[in-house]
């Protein structure tokens, strides 16, 4: 399987490092850049081929991967009219329908639509995936097997929920980031140093995370036992019940899944 990346950004970075280690071969991978500092640096990261040419880098490709800025879609996707030989197309773009890349390209149904998120660039990423229901599962099983080079992959079965992947997990790191933040300004409030307090929140969520994942019991209940009547654990859950945190939380994942929605809408519409 040969795979062209259009755009060498570091989610397309991400991408080409995990496949390299999952057993790629470099004459396997190419890139089409039209930045010749980011061709250099490609070229020189992962020894694979990078150039401006988008013809040359399409032909004979079985997939390529459209890793370009949301707002180059309209004006760029057109180009590839025709270079298109029923390749797999996957796009990483946030907020762009495959059914707008499909009108885009003139009809052209062999599409599937990835959502990865930031993790990926430590290959612990997850990413939702949505295919046109012209695409195979051969087809299907490739694009599985390119995202999970950067994590785990879930796949949802209509297009409209990929707003709600978008809300929870590629919004998601930023939410975490803002909880780990305030421990660790809790922890320089309560004395520590500042790398001090962020080696506790950290490695708390870590082993939280862990201890989740191999536990067959619900979050909740791994929460209950943490939290003892009377207890320091107990006095906190209170304080962040009474200033409705969690329904907070909810609601702000309701909003970034409902701003998923205006985004795709305001694209659709170029």
């Amino acid at each position: 399987m040969k795979i062209t990346f259009i755009g060498g950004g570091n989610m397309a970075s991400a991408l080409i490092g995990g496949l390299l280690q999952q057993g790629y071969s470099t004459a396997q991978l190419q890139v089409v850049e039209i930045n010749s500092e980011a061709q250099q640096r490609i070229k020189s990261t992962f020894n694979i081929d990078a150039s401006a040419d988008l013809a040359a880098g399409v032909t004979g490709s079985d997939v390529i991967i459209l890793a370009i800025k949301p707002q180059q879609f309209p004006e760029f996707v057109p180009q590839l009219i025709p270079l298109l030989k029923n390749q797999l197309v996957i796009s990483i773009a946030a907020g762009i329908c495959a059914t707008d890349i499909s009108r885009w390209l003139s009809g052209y149904k062999y599409i599937v639509r990835a959502m990865p998120n930031t993790p990926a660039l430590v290959r612990a990423g997850i990413t939702g995936l949505y295919a046109l229901p012209a695409v195979a599962a051969p087809a299907k099983e490739n694009a599985e097997t390119i995202l999970a080079a950067v994590g785990t992959v879930l796949w949802v079965e209509q297009e409209e929920m990929l707003h709600a992947v978008t809300a929870i997990s590629g919004s998601g790191p930023a939410y975490i980031f803002y909880f780990i933040e305030a421990m660790q300004q809790a922890g320089v409030e309560l004395g520590f140093k500042p790398e001090q307090a962020r080696q506790l929140s950290l490695q708390t969520f870590q082993g939280a995370v862990k201890l989740a994942e191999q536990s067959s019991e619900s979050v909740a209940t791994l929460r209950n036992r943490v939290t003892s009547k009377g207890g320091t654990t107990e006095q906190a859950i209170q304080t962040m019940e009474k200033q409705d945190v969690k329904n907070s939380i909810i609601r702000a994942i309701h909003a970034a899944s409902e701003r998923s929605a205006e985004l795709s809408d305001e694209f659709s519409k170029k």
